[in-house]
């Protein structure tokens, strides 16, 4: 068959294919990015899809508008509007098949072959995927604990006239980094300087582990004459709820939430109504909040004792910024006392030991860290944590 052009510009996800090594008995791994289903609030859940279908059977069941379907969008301002944007409304978000259809959408309508697009170094290898298959031309932008540095981000804006930025500013995937309040209003600032379009990736905001993050730049833009002009923020419920739900949300200028929902009637017609009706009523019932507190504590008992446990095992061998939320560690070999410095080839050491996780390179679009890899605390209990950075620290 000949297939499109554009297929020669992506590869399937090195993370899926890791998967395929993951049979073997007992192996724990920190190779995935999923929530842990144990957390999963099946009862209210539920109760949600029960109400769904008593209230409104006919809406739930049947063919829905393309934005979504409303009594979702009102309440999915509301959340975002007691996350600190206020002036939010309904109108101005649509519903998206998760996040990850947000961006898809974004790639449809905003990218022509060759373009410039800006991302960070390291950041969600899907995006990277996404925006090459449209042609996109990638340049990477680098990171630091606190997030994507805006003096470099200026820099590359200047030299590429991008056609737009793409960050996950909250509890990066896979960097794990925030960027810092400081930051945020200056991104926001570069966006109106150079009428340069920012998308903001935001599934792990919620996921915070002691005081919460800065506001999101969604949040920030009302301080930023212009800038709300030039954002588009992506939301989910994936993280926080179920992924099984497919249920996000993108906030964007009216043109391109035009054009967004447009490209969405190609493609999937509608979210599916059941699960955004379900969604509606389980954001309705004000389970959410106490939902938050449970994962938020779960995560962080296992991501201190991952950091503990690494601190601990690996020493000065593998060095690494303490996350204060989402679900992952980034990490980076250090090569000290002869030990690793190639994250493929640890992976490659670590299965034999009955450990797994995600070497760090493909998660860059240009000049791969090799040295680097992502490590998961989210679906494995505390003693396994323990014993599979334990294996992990043998593998070295």
């Amino acid at each position: 068959m000949q297939f499109a052009s554009r297929l020669n510009n992506v590869e399937t996800s090195a993370i899926r294919e890791l998967f395929k090594l993951l049979g073997k008995p007992g192996i724990i791994s920190f190779a995935g990015g999923f929530p842990d289903s144990a957390l999963f609030d099946v009862d209210g859940i539920r109760e949600a899809s029960l109400q769904a279908l008593a209230s409104a059977p006919g809406a739930a069941l049947q063919y829905g508008a393309t934005e979504g379907y409303q009594p979702l969008r009102e309440q999915l301002a509301a959340f975002m509007q007691g996350k600190g944007t206020s002036d939010l409304s309904a109108e101005q978000l649509i519903v998206t098949t998760g996040s990850q259809q947000a961006l898809d959408l974004l790639g449809k309508t905003m990218i022509d072959p060759g373009d410039k697009v800006i991302v960070e170094g390291p950041t969600f290898l899907a995006t990277i995927q996404c925006f090459r298959l449209y042609g996109a031309d990638l340049v990477s932008a680098p990171i630091d604990a606190n997030g994507v540095q805006t003096d470099v981000l200026e820099q590359l804006i200047i030299e590429h006239r991008p056609k737009m930025v793409y960050l996950i500013p909250t509890f990066g995937n896979p960097s794990g980094a925030t960027l810092s309040l400081e930051r945020r209003r200056r991104v926001l600032e570069l966006a109106v300087k150079y009428q340069t379009l920012v998308v903001e990736d935001d599934p792990y905001g919620d996921l915070y582990f002691g005081a919460p993050p800065p506001p999101s730049l969604l949040a920030l833009s009302a301080t930023v004459p212009g800038s709300r002009d030039l954002l588009a923020h992506c939301g989910s419920l994936s993280k926080v709820l179920s992924p099984g739900l497919r249920v996000g949300w993108m906030v964007a200028p009216p043109d391109l939430l035009a054009k967004a929902t447009m490209c969405k009637q190609f493609s999937d017609a509608h979210t599916s109504t059941f699960a955004q009706a379900t969604a509606a009523q389980y954001l309705q019932s004000g389970r959410m909040p106490a939902t938050l507190a449970k994962v938020r504590a779960v995560y962080a008992e296992r991501a201190q004792a991952m950091g503990d446990a690494l601190r601990q095992e690996s020493g000065a061998a593998i060095d690494f910024v303490q996350p204060q939320g989402g679900l992952f560690v980034w990490a980076r070999l250090t090569g000290a006392g002869g030990k690793l410095r190639d994250g493929a080839e640890l992976a490659k050491r670590a299965i034999e030991k009955g450990v797994a996780f995600v070497p760090g390179a493909p998660f860059y679009a240009n000049a791969p860290d090799k040295s680097t890899l992502r490590l998961s605390f989210a679906t494995v209990d505390v003693d396994k944590i323990r014993d599979g950075i334990g294996r992990l620290a043998q593998a070295l």
